[in-house]
């Protein structure tokens, strides 16, 4: 059989979040008709990734490829999903399941987001704030930064980073970063995948430093997602079929 693709998704207890990932879903088996394409979460939402493949086995599959949804290796994708895949293969004998690369920066998603604020980024004094969840860990964080530095190069603007929790600068103090380059007009770029409760913390912090800021929407559905979720999909199937060759 050829390996059921199993997206993994965070899970929020805001439902917005849920529908966008089954939205996202959907575009993905549009663009690969023929596979097996399954959504899931790691938590808070259902179905649970644990359920999802533990069926997959019930149903005769001895393969499986899993795509984290997530746009920064830090703990869910390096430490909660592979102990969640080790507790299936524990349950399962037999049963292999290999874990793509996260979806990450990589340069479709990128243009996603600056196409989401390409209108509002053109008028005079404009800043952008490059809104990102925030991690404990620094590399993550980094990866962030270095997405803003680029994007500033790109857009000719100011731009920082600005992160929602567990991470600096947050939104008032990127704010009060760009306000200090004489920026008078924010536009808050959104590095999330599915609205939620950040984003919407996002947006409110946004408004109170700038009344008129300029909320750009989240990547969702959009078919490029798909295509970059497809694509670590097929990296990840090619070498689990070498692994087991």
């Amino acid at each position: 059989m050829t390996p059921p693709l199993v997206a993994v998704a965070h899970g929020s207890r805001d439902p917005r979040s849920a529908a966008t990932v089954r939205a996202l879903v959907d575009v993905v088996r549009a663009q690969a008709p023929g596979l097996s394409v399954h959504e899931s979460f790691l938590d808070l939402s259902a179905p649970l990734v644990t359920d999802v493949l533990k069926s997959l086995y019930a149903a005769g599959h001895r393969t499986a490829v899993v795509v984290p949804l997530l746009l920064g290796s830090a703990f869910h994708a390096r430490v909660d999903l592979p102990a969640l895949v080790d507790e299936v293969v524990s349950a399962c004998p037999g049963f292999r399941i290999r874990v793509s690369d996260v979806l990450g920066a990589d340069p479709a998603l990128e243009a996603v987001a600056l196409d989401r604020l390409a209108a509002a980024s053109r008028r005079r004094g404009t800043g952008v704030l490059l809104s990102a969840v925030g991690s404990s860990n620094a590399s993550a964080n980094a990866v962030v930064a270095s997405l803003a530095a680029r994007w500033e190069e790109k857009l000719g603007l100011p731009v920082s980073e600005a992160f929602a929790s567990a991470a600096q600068p947050d939104i008032p103090a990127a704010a009060a970063r760009l306000r200090e380059r004489g920026v008078r007009h924010l536009v808050v770029g959104s590095w999330f995948l599915a609205p939620g409760r950040l984003p919407d913390r996002i947006a409110r912090l946004a408004r109170e430093a700038d009344p008129g800021a300029f909320i750009a929407a989240p990547l969702a559905d959009d078919p490029r997602v798909a295509d970059v979720v497809v694509a670590r999909y097929a990296t990840a199937v090619s070498g689990l079929l070498r692994q087991f060759a």
